[in-house]
């Protein structure tokens, strides 16, 4: 790993945890995490590695969440999940 990428791991966990907890409006998404600072690439970095996605909802509007990917990663490195945001097999585990 690159040292850029070690500066910016912590906040691309972060963000994750912060998408992790609920699927957030894409504004609100662009708003708290995109940089034009191009040592700062939160968004961009975790958009590139699958980490989050963009979805649509019918009553909400564009929305950005952790992917399965994401949730993983979080999981590897002991950052909080919601129950409901686990993975199967983490549950599966716990029980």
């Amino acid at each position: 790993m690159s040292g850029a990428d070690e500066n910016i791991r912590p906040l691309i966990l972060d963000f994750l945890e912060w998408v992790a907890a609920e699927p957030r409006p894409y504004a609100e998404a662009m708003d708290a995490w995109r940089t034009s600072r191009p040592r700062l690439t939160v968004w961009e970095d975790s958009v590139d590695r699958d980490l989050v996605r963009r979805r649509r909802d019918m009553r909400l509007g564009p929305l950005v969440e952790a992917t399965a990917g994401g949730l993983a990663l979080l999981a590897r490195e002991n950052r909080t999940l919601p129950k409901a945001r686990q993975p199967a097999s983490l549950l599966v585990a716990a029980q």
